[in-house]
C-alpha cells in the first residue's frame, strides 16, 4: 500500500490535499497535550503555553530562561551566552570538508544578496527635494532551530542577507544540546557569516527573550527564522512589539510535471520536504496517470532505504499526494490557487511556462535545478513564504533588514503652489487643523 494518495480531478484535491490551516489552529498531539500538562501542571492548548511563557520570560528574564529549560528540556545551560571557547571547540569539531562547504555556500549566499541591495534616492526639482532614505535596522534576531535536525545552511541564509543589509548587531538564539553546548555546526556557520551573539536557547522562551530583552539576551528590532509550533505561535503573538519575519508553517512543495518526468527524482522531490517534518505537504501535480502511479511505487521503494522514515512516511500519509491534471497550465492554475513555498518545473521547456507563475516562494526550473540546490548552495536565501502567503509576501532579502524613510523638502514656490490643494483634501476630511497648519506658513491674509 503506497503513502501517496493520487487524486485524479482538481476539485477533490482542493477539497482535501489542498486545503489549509491557520497555524494557530493546529492541534496539539496526544504526545504535547500530555507534555504540557507535565510541564505546565494543567491542560493547556500551545497557544495558551505559549501565553504562559511570553508571560515567564518577560517577568523573569534569565532566571526564568533557565527555569523554562528545566521544565520543558531537562536541563539548563550554565552560561546562556556562548563564551569564545566554545565557538573555538566548534571550529575544531567541525569536519574540515564541512567547514568548505559552508564557506562555498555563505560566498554564493553574499554574492546573490548583493545584487539586491537598494540604495537612498533622491530627486531634485526646482527648490524641491523628494526622496527615500534606506537604512539598515540596527538589531536583529535569528531563531536557528535545533529540535529533530540541526540547520546551519538556515543560520547562514539569514544572518548573510542581514550583514549584506548593513544591520550592526545579528543575534542568534539556539537550543542547546543535553550537554549544554551549542550543536558546533551552527556555531561555525555562524562564525562564517559574521555572528558574534549566539545565545543557548529555544522555543517559544527564545522569541520571548530577543522580543523583550533580558540580562544576557539583547532586545531586538526583528526576528527572523523558521521554527516549531511554540516558536511561530510566539512570533505571531508578538508581531507589533517587534519585527517579525513571517509566521511560518511547516515546509511545502509543490512538483508540476509531465510525462516526461522520471518518476525517481520526482520521488526523491517529495521525499526531501516529506522529511523535514510530519505537518510538512509534498505535493505532485502532473498530467500523466502514469508518472502518478511509478512516484508513488518509487516513494515507497526510497522510504524503504531512508535510514528515519518516519516523519516522511507520516508527512506523505497526512498532507502528501498527487493531482492529475489536463493540462501543464492547468496544474499552475492549481498550484497558483495553493501558492506553495516551493514550486519545481520538471515540464519540458521549463522556461516557456515561467510567466505563468503568479504565486510561490522560489521556482526551480529543470531536473538540474531541485530545491534542494536551494536549501543549501543556489544562492538565493531559502527563508521563504509558506501556508499560502506567497500570494502575498516574497522570500527573503535584504528588504527583510532594511527601513524606508520618506523625505520631504519643499521650496517656496512648490509649498505655494500645492498648498491649495492640500488645504482642500484636509477640509474634505473634516481635519481643520491640518488646513491651519498649511495656512500658517502664509502671511496674514494670504494663501
Amino acid at each position: 500500500m503506497t503513502n501517496l494518495r493520487i487524486f485524479r480531478d482538481a476539485e477533490t484535491a482542493r477539497q482535501s490535499l489542498l486545503q489549509r490551516r491557520p497555524v494557530e489552529e493546529t492541534a496539539a498531539t496526544p504526545e504535547m497535550a500530555a507534555r504540557l500538562r507535565q510541564v505546565f501542571g494543567s491542560d493547556l492548548t500551545p497557544a495558551q503555553a505559549v501565553e504562559r511563557i511570553l508571560a515567564e520570560v518577560r517577568a523573569g528574564g534569565d532566571a526564568a530562561l533557565r527555569d523554562l529549560a528545566r521544565r520543558i528540556d531537562g536541563f539548563a545551560p550554565q552560561s546562556l551566552a556562548v563564551t569564545p571557547e566554545e565557538f573555538a571547540a566548534a571550529r575544531e569539531a567541525v569536519p574540515a570538508p564541512l567547514l568548505a562547504s559552508l564557506r562555498r555556500a555563505a560566498e554564493r549566499i553574499e554574492a546573490f544578496h548583493r545584487r539586491q541591495l537598494r540604495s537612498s534616492w533622491l530627486h531634485f526639482e526646482g527648490e524641491s527635494t523628494l526622496g527615500q532614505l534606506v537604512r539598515p535596522l540596527r538589531r536583529v534576531g535569528i531563531y536557528a532551530p535545533g529540535g529533530r535536525a540541526v540547520y546551519p545552511s538556515t543560520l547562514l541564509m539569514q544572518a548573510i542577507p542581514a550583514r549584506v543589509a548593513g544591520v550592526a548587531e545579528v543575534a542568534v538564539a539556539t537550543p542547546p544540546r543535553p550537554d549544554g553546548r551549542a550543536a558546533p555546526a551552527v556555531l561555525a556557520a555562524a562564525e562564517i557569516a559574521g555572528v558574534e551573539q549566539v545565545y543557548k536557547v529555544g522555543g517559544a522562551q527564545a522569541i520571548a527573550a530577543l522580543a523583550y530583552g533580558t540580562e544576557t539576551v539583547p532586545r531586538v528590532d526583528k526576528i527572523v527564522g523558521p521554527g516549531n509550533i511554540f516558536v511561530a505561535l510566539a512570533k505571531r503573538r508578538l508581531y507589533g512589539e517587534v519585527g517579525i519575519d513571517q509566521v511560518a508553517g511547516p515546509t511545502e512543495t509543490v512538483v508540476l510535471a509531465d510525462d516526461g518526468a522520471d518518476a525517481a527524482a520526482v520521488a526523491a522531490d517529495l521525499l526531501a520536504q516529506a522529511e523535514h517534518d510530519p505537518l510538512a505537504s509534498p505535493i505532485l501535480i502532473t498530467t500523466s496517470q502514469r508518472l502518478a502511479l511509478a512516484t508513488a511505487v518509487e516513494v515507497e521503494r526510497q522510504l524503504a532505504a531512508l535510514p528515519r522514515p518516519e516523519a516522511a512516511r507520516q508527512s506523505l500519509g497526512s498532507r502528501g499526494g498527487a493531482v492529475v491534471v489536463e493540462s501543464v497550465e492547468q496544474g499552475l492554475a492549481l498550484a497558483n490557487e495553493y501558492a506553495p513555498e516551493h514550486l519545481c518545473l520538471l515540464v519540458a521547456d521549463p522556461w516557456r511556462y515561467l510567466p505563468l507563475v503568479q504565486n510561490a516562494g522560489g521556482v526551480f526550473l529543470g531536473e538540474r535545478s531541485p530545491e534542494t540546490m536551494g536549501d543549501y548552495i543556489a544562492g538565493p536565501s531559502h527563508v521563504m513564504p509558506t501556508n499560502g502567503t506567497a500570494r502575498f509576501a516574497s522570500a527573503q532579502s535584504t528588504d527583510d533588514f532594511l527601513k524606508i524613510t520618506n523625505l520631504v523638502a519643499l521650496g517656496e514656490a512648490e509649498f505655494r503652489a500645492l498648498a491649495p490643494d492640500a488645504i482642500a483634501l484636509a477640509e474634505a476630511e473634516g481635519l481643520n487643523a491640518h488646513a491651519a497648519a498649511i495656512r500658517a506658513r502664509f502671511p496674514k491674509g494670504g494663501q
